[in-house]
């Protein structure tokens, strides 16, 4: 093991080292976007690069209100083995006839954006020509969770898992799981039917743990959820066990199976892509759908709580020298947004922002203490509604108005995805602790005042037809790229 662990770090370092040759003379940023499930990846990555290549309304993106950013484009990616991100596809289906949200992240992809712009010089007025070259990484948020247990033997594993579907919300949804493993025992010998059948079951209690009703964001491994090309294969064929709390597993037992395939893997799945892709990255944007959470109760923002908690324990942080950079690159920018801030007036934006920044308070102290920089912003990156205001009774309520997507419901009414419709989505406690209490937070409509915290999906915004290329209406993506990139463009 510690052989391997020197060969995978040697691997990384002559990644770095050849990463840092190739931008050598310009800046050079790898950049990770990563989210858990329907956090909106796809859409806030192809409405940055939108932004970026073409412009738009970003007046807190300096260098761009500046006039300093003479042009960008997308140039051939670094990786040829990953594919590449389909940008252009995903803004087809944004902007296209039927308005759709494309297709979410399967899979990890990535994306080459050149900057050219003026850097400012040390005398006041000189300016030079410089290139910033922009490496996107895209990846799912599962595969992210995956990082723990590379810490965890399968034993650990089996116990934790075991313990965690025993809460309240885990416990229906684990039933059918739960049932089959008890009728299993670990020391009888392998069976591939039976590997088979407790996988299927596990899936399916993980997958129905990201139903929005119940929300719940820490549901390792990854692949089982978004298993791409290794689907079907024996590396995702197998299910936590109830083991003893010593003892090894019998040669040629179920308990041996699954053992062995859960240490597959971790050695052919997790092991690679921390060490190809998320050992190499200088800055990373974490997106929450922390509304979902919100809705679905206390239970489901704990857990969110403890997702990104562990998500953040699998970075290297830290300010990047010049010889860090070179021998192995820290995340020095880490962005945690808050998505879908669309779908609440802009009263509660502030609150919002709060509410995430106490989620991911512990992960913040332990990457400020290494010297990283880190922000917290509540951001749509591409505002499906616009806001108004409605009076009920003698009261004015603010209201957001948009589209909902067809077959959407409220109070009894279905939408035909055509008609425009103003909602009232109920406002977010000013104390973010109110969020997490038992109980949670439903919205005025728990207490009888009317409206509610259960958020409506609403398709694209039309756009402006007169604007080519189209611009993406937004909330904060500015705000975004200059804390990602702005003192590159400095």
């Amino acid at each position: 093991m510690i052989f391997d662990n020197l060969f995978d770090e040697a691997r990384i370092v002559a990644r770095s080292l050849a990463d840092a040759a190739a931008g050598a003379l310009d800046p050079t940023i790898r950049l990770g976007v990563t989210g858990l499930s329907r956090a909106g990846k796809t859409v806030f990555l192809t409405a940055l690069v939108q932004a970026l290549v073409h412009g738009g309304r970003l007046p807190a993106f300096r260098a761009y209100a500046q006039g300093r950013i003479a042009g960008a484009r997308l140039s051939p990616q670094p990786d040829d083995a990953v594919p590449r991100f389909d940008v252009e596809a995903h803004m087809k289906a944004l902007t296209g006839p039927d308005r759709r949200w494309p297709e979410g992240t399967r899979r990890i992809s990535e994306l080459r954006v050149v900057v050219d712009f003026e850097a400012r010089g040390f005398l006041s007025g000189s300016r030079s020509r410089r290139r910033l070259t922009l490496d996107i990484v895209d990846y799912p948020g599962e595969w992210l969770l995956d990082l723990a247990l590379l810490g965890q033997d399968f034993r650990e594993w089996s116990g934790r898992t075991l313990a965690s579907s025993e809460g309240p919300t885990r416990a229906p949804l684990a039933a059918d799981w739960r049932a089959f493993l008890a009728s299993l025992d670990p020391s009888a010998p392998q069976d591939e039917d039976a590997a088979r059948t407790a996988a299927a079951l596990f899936t399916a209690y993980l997958r129905a743990g990201r139903d929005d009703r119940v929300a719940l964001s820490t549901l390792p491994p990854g692949r089982f959820l978004m298993p791409g090309e290794l689907e079907g294969s024996p590396a995702l064929t197998f299910a936590p066990l109830a083991l003893p709390a010593e003892g090894e597993a019998p040669a040629g037992s179920l308990w041996a199976m699954m053992e062995r395939r859960y240490e597959a893997y971790r050695t052919h799945v997790v092991k690679p892509f921390f060490r190809d892709h998320f050992s190499r990255l200088d800055r990373q944007v974490v997106l929450v759908d922390a509304l979902a959470a919100l809705n679905a109760g206390p239970e489901a923002v704990a857990d969110l709580e403890n997702a990104l908690t562990d998500v953040l324990a699998a970075f290297r942080h830290g300010r990047n020298s010049w010889l860090s950079s070179l021998f192995r690159p820290r995340v020095d920018r880490l962005l945690f947004a808050a998505t879908k801030a669309d779908h609440l007036h802009h009263t509660s934006h502030d609150r919002l922002e709060a509410i995430l920044k106490r989620l991911v308070s512990r992960a913040i102290k332990k990457a400020e203490f290494g010297g990283a920089a880190v922000d917290v912003v509540a951001l749509a990156a591409v505002r499906a509604t616009r806001e108004a205001s409605a009076r009920q009774g003698r009261e004015e309520l603010p209201v957001i108005v948009g589209v909902p997507e067809k077959g959407e419901r409220s109070n009894g009414q279905a939408f035909d995805g055509e008609e425009e419709i103003a909602v009232f989505p109920g406002d977010l406690p000013d104390d973010p602790e109110v969020a997490l209490r038992s109980g949670g937070y439903r919205g005025r409509a728990a207490s009888g005042e009317g409206g509610d915290l259960r958020f409506i999906k609403f398709r694209p915004p039309k756009l402006v037809a007169a604007e080519r290329p189209p611009q993406l209406p937004h909330i904060r993506l500015d705000r975004t790229l200059e804390f990602l990139i702005g003192d590159a463009l400095a």
